[in-house]
């Protein structure tokens, strides 16, 4: 069993953080997407769409994308369990995650790939694409704010999830993207923030 993996990519972060939360150890294999090793027929051969990261299994399956390859090791490994422990709670896990990748992570990402300078050589930028973008941002800061304000400590509830792990991603990512949320509006944001900070796993 691989993984394969790009340190400065949100995405494979996300993973790392996941078993850095279970106790497990993966063999990474670096793939440079600044040098564009994603892009190369060898990579294309492992995953076809190019992104990282992708799990190879030992009798040579691939599974790509985050959530899939997390749900993969939750199998393996339920404790701790970071998709939920009951239907109720799965539902409710599932979709703050889900709100945490499309509504936060997937906005931030498009000001990233649309107006940070270094994305420039690996893409095609829209700038305009990029600051409509940097609105919605400002706009779901204020909304993550608000939907904070009842005190619970993590983003689905009294523990810890993988909607907590897709949050600090995205988080992390703002601030490479110069769209990060402010500290002086944003308490419960930045509380939040701080307390996943402190987990070990975070420096995954």
């Amino acid at each position: 069993m691989k993984l394969y993996d790009d340190k400065l990519a949100p995405n494979p972060r996300r993973v790392r953080i996941f078993l850095a939360e279970k106790g497990i150890e993966v063999p990474m294999v670096n793939v440079d997407i600044f040098k564009l090793e994603h892009k190369t027929p060898e990579y294309r051969k492992i995953n076809s769409l190019s992104g990282v990261p992708a799990l190879e299994l030992d009798d040579g399956t691939v599974i790509a994308e985050t959530v899939a390859i997390s749900r993969y090791f939750e199998e393996l490994h339920p404790n701790p369990p970071l998709f939920g422990v009951d239907a109720k709670d799965k539902a409710i896990v599932e979709m703050w995650n889900r709100r945490m990748e499309l509504t936060v992570f997937i906005p931030v990402a498009m000001v990233m790939r649309h107006l940070h300078p270094r994305l420039a050589a690996i893409q095609t930028q829209f700038k305009d694409w990029g600051e409509f973008n940097k609105g919605t941002v400002a706009k779901v800061w204020d909304w993550l704010e608000r939907e904070l304000a009842d005190g619970r400590p993590f983003i689905a509830g009294e523990r810890y999830t993988i909607a907590d792990i897709t949050g600090l991603c995205a988080a992390d990512f703002s601030k490479f993207a110069r769209a990060p949320w402010n500290k002086d509006e944003h308490k419960n944001i930045q509380a939040w923030y701080e307390r996943v900070c402190s987990r070990p796993s975070a420096k995954a």
